[in-house]
Formats: structure tokens, C-alpha cells, sequence
């Protein structure tokens, strides 16, 4: 309908005030577009027809059960799985918990659980989800994963349940040695404070050039996304001077190794 309308991403994206990678992602298919943003579209595109107009909302309610994720949306706040499915690149800074693509069935109930807010069948369901969510790093064009946890997170999980700790933090290191498209790094205590003083967040790089970057921050309730270019570069400079003063990868495996084994 766009082309058809003769406009290119940016004239539509002025048009309706919003962001390009907004457009791209819903034109890629990696988020659900509600009826909102599909009347918005078909109006810019000047699309009238009564029954043309009800197809392409009827194909937008169709489209929300498309991915394996879309079965969990009892306990998904979001389409971040979506965004994150077709990545090129993942890069994730965790200073409280571990990281979702490298969590183990026992650990993501355990974080499941601490949020007091559901029930043992929603967390039988967010751990199923996690582990489905992982198999990307399986896949041949798997995503590159550059993941830093603090040594402080590591630490309270060993304190807290020492035998999932072990297990848990054996799972990073064993990944980290195994795949090639897995960074795991440790920010230690010693480094003191980190330049990510907002807390976690996650930036998510796509192998088309016209698919903008996304910065996510997740909440209690559900995610932000930030995909403004100022907004991108601050966190991606941020993540560079976490991972700077970070131990290096087999550093960071070394101090793993010493904490399950102390």
C-alpha cells in the first residue's frame, strides 16, 4: 500500500509522526500492528474501500497469532520476542539477573517466583516460553550474544540457593566455551560503579541496513523501546564502556569457576 501510494518509509513515517523503525519493524512482520496503527497506515495510504479497508484489519487480527510466542501471551507483557527472534546482534547488560537467552528451566522459575505475582501454572508457562525462546542460539544463522552480568548477581544467586547456582552459573560458562556466537562477561565488584547506572537494558542490531536498531528496558509491567538514533548510540556507548571494564571473556570464566567452586 505504501508503494502503491508512491511514498518511501520516511514520507510515511513523517506523515503519521512516527519513528521509521517503527515502520520497518511492522512492515518486516516483527510486531503485531493493532487496529490503531493499521487505520492510521490505510488512511496516509489513502486507502477508502468499506471492504478492503475491513480485509486488512481482519488479516492485523490474524497476524496476532502468528510465532510460537503469541501461545504465551497469558505471561508475555510484549513482542520483544519477536524483535529479538530476528536479530543479528543481542547485546544485553543484566546487573541483577541472569540473562534471559542463558537461563536455566530451574533458575527462570526461581526469578519467576520472586515476583509474587503468579501462579505456579503461569510459571510452568514463562519457563516453557524461556526455554523456546533459547533456541535461536541453536540456529545456523544463530544471533551474536554479548551478554554482561555483574559479579554482584552472581554472587546473591550463589548466596541464595547455592546447588542452582551452581548449575546456573555452570550453564554460562559451559555456553560461553561452547558457541563461538556467545560472549559472556563479568563486571566486577573491583571495577566499582558501572556506567550503566539505569539498570539492565538489552540493544537488539538487525542485518538489514534499513531495519533501525532497538534499545529495550523491561519493566514490571511491560517493555519500553527506544529506537530514536540519540537514544541508540547513548546505551551502545554506555554498553562499550560497561564491556570495557569488564573482565575479558576467559577472565570472566575464570571468576565463574572460582565462585561455584569456593
Amino acid at each position: 500500500m505504501r508503494t502503491a501510494a508512491g511514498l518511501s518509509i520516511e514520507e510515511a513515517r513523517k506523515q503519521m509522526g512516527w519513528t521509521s523503525g517503527r515502520l520497518n519493524h511492522m512492515e518486516a512482520g516483527r510486531s503485531r500492528p493493532d487496529s490503531s496503527a493499521l487505520k492510521d497506515l490505510m488512511n496516509t495510504y489513502g486507502i477508502s474501500d468499506t471492504a478492503k479497508r475491513e480485509a486488512i484489519l481482519e488479516l492485523g487480527r490474524q497476524s496476532k497469532k502468528r510465532g510460537w510466542w503469541t501461545k504465551f501471551d497469558d505471561v508475555l507483557s510484549d513482542d520483544f520476542i519477536g524483535f529479538e527472534a530476528e536479530a543479528a546482534e543481542i547485546s544485553t547488560f543484566q546487573p541483577i539477573v541472569m540473562p534471559g537467552l542463558l537461563q536455566t528451566p530451574e533458575y527462570a522459575a526461581l526469578s519467576a517466583r520472586a515476583s509474587l505475582a503468579r501462579t505456579e501454572e503461569e510459571i510452568e508457562r514463562i519457563v516453557t516460553a524461556r526455554v523456546l525462546r533459547q533456541k535461536i542460539l541453536q540456529r545456523d544463522d544463530a544471533p551474536e550474544l554479548h551478554t554482561i552480568v555483574t559479579e554482584e548477581a552472581l554472587i546473591r544467586l550463589w548466596r541464595s540457593d547455592r546447588e542452582l547456582a551452581r548449575h546456573q552459573i555452570r550453564h554460562l560458562i559451559d555456553t560461553a566455551e561452547a558457541l563461538n556466537t556467545v560472549t559472556v562477561q563479568v563486571h566486577p565488584q573491583s571495577a566499582g560503579i558501572f556506567a550503566a547506572t539505569s539498570g539492565a537494558f538489552t540493544i537488539l542490531d538487525y542485518a538489514d541496513e534499513l531495519d533501525q536498531p532497538l534499545v529495550y528496558v523491561d519493566t514490571t509491567e511491560t517493555g519500553i523501546y527506544m529506537e530514536e538514533e540519540a537514544q541508540v548510540t547513548a546505551y551502545k556507548k554506555v554498553f562499550e564502556h560497561v564491556s570495557m571494564d569488564a573482565l575479558s571473556k576467559a577472565a570472566s570464566v575464570e571468576l565463574m569457576k572460582q565462585i561455584i567452586t569456593s
